[in-house]
């Protein structure tokens, strides 16, 4: 990837491919507050891409085309409907522009060398990778029952998945260092298997072969649940917010 070429990359604000919309923050998952509080029909009226968890954390979620999935402890995916409720999840209009081709790549370098190229360690965006993986390392945290436990005290409760050979496709989100809380600093990425067979939260992968698109945001739309009684209510200042995600993500 050419810094040129990433730096070419802009905002597209037909059909609001500019904004990003995220319903709920991860900061309101950290003392437990997992109910359900929009539903995925309608994050659809948002976008057409996207990632989250289900209520819960029943699952890890990936849209693409439209389409919503949910990746729970057998590690396959299932189609959800619309009326499946989640507490946190970001999605976009899809307008992804290509960047370039990478190949035997890891994705702590791969990661690097996208934020380094594109120069926007300050902006939101979304990246796409679709190819092959020479190994994937997947998880899915294993859902929760009322009264929810903290998101530290989930953190052992995990599904892993590994795969090799894999085509597939990755997509996660750049945030930036000074919106930690509302979402993840750095990298936030979900995988899903051509076949379905393999998915969830990336821990680690190998890209044999594939193309990396970008879509750069200018826009954060942030919606938050203030119809629920729990996050209105709920003192934050106690939380080890930062703690808490760097050792769940």
């Amino acid at each position: 990837m050419t810094k040129s070429a990433a730096a070419n990359i802009r905002p597209i604000h037909e059909h609001g491919a500019n904004v990003l919309y995220q319903h709920g923050t991860l900061a309101q998952l950290v003392p437990g507050l997992l109910e359900g509080t929009t539903t995925i029909g309608d994050l659809l009226t948002h976008g057409d891409t996207g990632i989250g968890t289900g209520e819960g954390l029943d699952g890890e979620l990936i849209i693409l085309d439209g389409v919503a999935y949910k990746i729970g402890q057998s590690g396959v995916a299932e189609i959800l409907p619309d009326d499946f409720t989640v507490p946190f999840a970001s999605v976009h209009r899809a307008a992804f522009q290509y960047q370039c081709e990478r190949a035997d790549i890891g994705l702590e370098d791969l990661n690097r060398k996208i934020v380094e190229a594109n120069g926007r360690a300050n902006t939101f965006f979304a990246v796409i990778v679709r190819g092959t993986f020479s190994f994937i390392k997947t998880r899915a945290v294993i859902k929760q029952q009322a009264p929810y436990p903290t998101l530290e005290q989930v953190a052992d409760q995990q599904a892993m998945f590994l795969g090799h050979d894999v085509k597939g496709t990755m997509l996660g989100y750049f945030s930036p260092l000074m919106f930690n809380g509302a979402a993840v600093a750095g990298f936030h990425e979900h995988f899903l298997a051509d076949d379905r067979s393999i998915g969830g939260h990336v821990l680690d992968a190998v890209l044999e072969r594939g193309d990396i698109l970008s879509q750069v945001f200018d826009t954060l739309v942030q919606h938050l649940p203030v119809d629920n009684p729990e996050y209105r209510s709920h003192d934050f200042s106690n939380d080890p917010i930062a703690e808490a995600i760097a050792k769940a993500e």
